[in-house]
Formats: C-alpha cells, structure tokens, sequence
C-alpha cells in the first residue's frame, strides 16, 4: 500500500499500475470513461481534477480508496453508495 500525499504522488502511483496492467491511457479512459486528456493531467499531477473522476480511475485500475487516521462510522445511506448532497 502506498502512502500518498500529494497529487504528484498520486499520478505517479496511477501511471505505475496502469503501466503494470499494460494499458495505455486511452485503454484506461475509455474504462474509466474518461477523457484521455483526463487520464494526462491525473497522471501529470494537476491539482484541479474532479474527484468523481479520479475514483473512476482508481476503481477502472482495480483499486480502492482507504482514508487512515480518520473515523470509521460512514453514515447508513454513504455506506450502501447512496448520497445525501443537498
């Protein structure tokens, strides 16, 4: 499991399991169904991608996001993928 702190690290650590899976970023888009130009800027490290999108990414590679250190309650509607945004 990496530790991962900043976007760089993320892009890094998304390009290396893509390259792994022996993908090529529009392979990894079009099953993230994302732009290539999205997959360019994750993997570059840009800073303002929408998170929807990366999770799309992350999932599309087999991988999961965990957060450490933080509570572990999710409320009953977020835990079954439901969302509660107003």
């Amino acid at each position: 499991m990496s530790s991962i702190q900043t976007t760089k690290q993320l892009g890094h650590a998304l390009r290396a399991a893509r390259k792994q899976l022996g993908l090529t970023q529009p392979q990894l888009a079009l099953a993230a169904g994302v732009g290539v130009r999205f997959i360019v800027d994750l993997e570059a490290g840009k800073t303002t991608l929408r998170l929807e999108n990366v999770l799309r990414v992350i999932d599309a590679l087999g991988g999961k996001l965990e957060l450490l250190g933080l509570p572990s309650s999710i409320p009953e509607n977020d835990a079954k993928g439901k969302s509660n945004d107003a």
